[in-house]
């Protein structure tokens, strides 16, 4: 999972982090979180998820880039610009991107399943989490 702090507001990134949490050790393991340090502090992300503080244009997008593996596991892009539409494409497995109702860009919503945690609520997501293996 590669979360994009930066480009989602508060309440969404907040059901994020709490669903990863319920998830366990093993999702937050595999989840990248990248932001500005201040909006990263506001969140209490769970123990085990690598929270890279990234400031600066773009600085957030590099860094989840650079963390990105390429597997055929299910991948989740927490983002709703379309900076890694061209990962989404490219990405062999299945991707579920974490969004805003008609807000996610058209780019994404062409390569992946869209999910909004406040409209659609977050049994998706978790049904996501909890298929998706753990990285060898």
């Amino acid at each position: 999972m590669l979360v994009d702090a930066d480009n989602l507001d508060a309440g969404r990134l907040r059901l994020v982090a709490a669903e990863l949490a319920r998830a366990g050790a093993a999702v937050a393991a595999r989840t990248v979180v990248a932001g500005h340090p201040a909006k990263l502090a506001r969140l209490a992300w769970p123990p085990g998820a690598d929270v890279r503080d990234a400031s600066g244009w773009q600085s957030a997008d590099a860094a989840l880039a650079a963390a990105y593996v390429v597997d055929d596991a299910p991948l989740v892009l927490v983002t709703g610009d379309g900076d890694f539409a061209l990962l989404a494409a490219r990405h062999p497995g299945p991707v579920l991107v974490v969004g805003v109702s008609g807000a996610t860009s058209s780019r994404l919503r062409e390569h992946g399943t869209v999910v909004d945690p406040v409209h659609d609520g977050v049994e998706r997501l978790r049904s996501w989490l909890l298929a998706t293996p753990p990285s060898a």
